[in-house]
């Protein structure tokens, strides 16, 4: 049973008179506890223990800068993000929105996400891990991979992993963290290089859809690249949130409808903990 669907069960039991809340959220902090420990084991180096520091230091490394200017840039990057959008934007052009993206702010920006300082969503990736290892995936593509954190848990998994993105910016960290590590993986760069068609077991949408121009055309991008029966793993769902102008699509049942002509059927969905759903292609 998946982490979220044994959480709701248990919460259940509490709403029943069966447990306690105590006994559960005990539960809760050991389950979650583990994704947190399998997340670090991919994202650390060497004999670093802590998450944050780590992460930090190896922005330094390839920045060519001090942890402590990190710690301050990554703590900046949500506000200057913002500040990026609304003064050089024009959510209208795609080429504008492309440009955004090649900012190094995105990167302080995803590092700091995924230091799990203030969110835990980025444990999502743990869960999309675990539904790969059940389905026994062998291949996946990370669509929109941002600074690979998880493609490097998947990498770490045994997963053989494809990384696309439209930014050159992130697309040449992640490079660099990969061969860091040693770990092979190929890279896509979304706006010149098509996907190649029924690749994947498996494609990854993690926060992707809220930035995209076209989310309907991605939708079909992703139909076409994954194998029949593959998966996709995604979050399609942005809340209003004016510190993140860069999140564009409020509507996105025009998405849907395109996944329900693909035949992309939902097969599962987090309704306890982030919210991510699972769709699956037709095998025919």
């Amino acid at each position: 049973m998946l982490v979220p669907d044994r959480l709701r069960e248990l919460w259940g039991g509490v709403e029943r008179g069966e447990t306690t809340a105590e006994a559960v959220m005990k539960e809760q902090e050991r389950l979650l506890g583990d994704y947190r420990a399998e997340w670090e084991r991919a994202l650390l180096e060497g004999p670093e223990t802590d998450l944050r520091a780590g992460l930090l230091r190896e922005l330094a490394l390839y920045s060519h800068g001090e942890p402590e200017d990190m710690e301050r840039r990554c703590s900046a990057a949500l506000a200057k993000l913002r500040d990026e959008w609304q003064s050089d934007v024009d959510p209208e052009r795609r080429s504008s929105i492309e440009r955004f993206y090649e900012s190094p702010t995105t990167i302080y920006e995803l590092v700091d996400w995924h230091s799990l300082r203030d969110d835990n969503g980025p444990l999502a990736y743990v869960l999309a891990l675990e539904v790969a290892r059940q389905s026994r995936v062998k291949t996946c593509l990370d669509f929109g991979s941002g600074v690979g954190s998880g493609a490097l848990l998947f990498a770490s998994g045994g997963i053989a992993v494809t990384l696309g993105d439209i930014s050159t910016t992130l697309l040449d960290f992640c490079r660099w963290r990969f061969e860091r590590r040693r770990l092979p993986a190929a890279f896509v760069d979304l706006k010149t290089t098509p996907l190649p068609e029924a690749a994947f077991d498996m494609v990854l949408a993690m926060d992707v859809f809220e930035h995209l121009a076209d989310p309907v055309e991605t939708v079909e991008r992703m139909w076409l690249t994954l194998k029949p029966g593959g998966l996709l793993f995604a979050r399609i769902h942005a809340e209003e949130d004016a510190d993140r102008p860069h999140h564009i699509v409020r509507d996105f049942e025009p998405t849907f409808a395109r996944m329900r002509a693909l035949e992309l059927v939902e097969v599962w969905r987090d309704g306890w903990l982030w919210g991510h759903q699972l769709f699956r292609k037709s095998p025919t």
